[in-house]
């Protein structure tokens, strides 16, 4: 089974890189913990978009994991917003639904 092993240090742009390859959904990263305005700076580390507050961490990603507890466990862990969507970006997956699901849909 995929997984990938998140860390303050890891760029956005390559988290994003790894977990589509990882799980075939696309992953999107936010400025905002509420998932609006503006997309996080794919060059920028986790660490270095973190909430003011928010502890960071090490986090690892499977692909058995439901999208909704995935995103809530971003904004806990690093107070930033995350959304997964389908592999063609056209529509966020369901909260329900395992993120490798959310590749297949």
């Amino acid at each position: 089974m995929a997984e990938i092993k998140l860390t303050g240090n890891k760029k956005i742009g390559t988290l994003c890189k790894e977990f589509k390859e990882a799980f075939g959904s696309t992953l999107r990263v936010y400025k905002s913990q509420s998932c609006k305005g503006a997309f996080a700076d794919p060059n920028a580390t986790l660490a270095s978009v973190r909430a003011e507050g928010a502890k960071g961490g090490e986090l690892k990603i499977v692909g058995n994991m439901q999208v909704g507890n995935f995103e809530k466990k971003i904004a806990e862990m690093y107070g930033i917003g995350v959304q997964v969507a389908n592999a063609d970006d056209s529509k966020l997956a369901d909260n329900s639904i395992t993120i490798s699901a959310a590749g297949r849909a």
